[in-house]
């Protein structure tokens, strides 16, 4: 599948998922920087933006870095977006079965969450194996994850929890 099968097939699903919970919700024409659908609540009259993130895996990743997770590739800028009405809807997609998992992320913890990794990974990876200072300010890919595993001890940074964002379809 390309890319953009897999973007759309993810936007597509959250749609559903949220007029399923219902919610009024469009997709965006592609025209609205960092917003894929536009959210409207009829009981509190509130309105929120979703920016769908859609990985096609087989497995959840076991990094030895950053533990038992599901991840998503960003990038810089998603590190300095923070707006209380935004939300990012991260989906997964098991090649296999496709079976479709989601995480519902306001931005203020999706930007606090890709500096933090990012910060760990420069540290405890990059630089350890030979990287240089000059070149770490063009490294522009990040990465979100979701820990799997409960317990938020076995992670070496602090990592958002799939038992706190899956299936949570109600904006705060």
């Amino acid at each position: 599948m390309e890319k953009n099968q897999i973007s759309l097939a993810g936007e597509f699903a959250v749609l559903s998922q949220l007029i399923l919970h219902g919610y009024d919700a469009n997709l965006t024409s592609g025209n609205t920087k960092n917003v894929d659908i536009l959210v409207s609540d009829s009981k509190s009259k509130k309105l929120f933006k979703i920016e769908v993130k859609t990985s096609f895996a087989t497995k959840p990743i076991k990094s030895k870095t950053f533990g038992y997770c599901l991840a998503w590739i960003m990038t810089k800028k998603h590190e300095s977006i923070v707006d209380k009405d935004l939300y990012y809807c991260f989906v997964n997609i098991e090649k296999r079965k496709n079976k479709f998992r989601f995480f519902i992320v306001p931005s203020k913890i999706v930007a606090r969450y890709v500096h933090i990794q990012h910060q760990y990974w420069l540290e405890n990876v990059f630089y350890k194996k030979g990287g240089l200072k000059e070149k770490d300010e063009k490294i522009n890919i990040r990465n979100f994850r979701i820990g799997l595993d409960e317990n938020e001890n076995h992670y070496p940074i602090w990592t958002p929890l799939a038992k706190d964002f899956e299936n949570n379809w109600r904006f705060r």
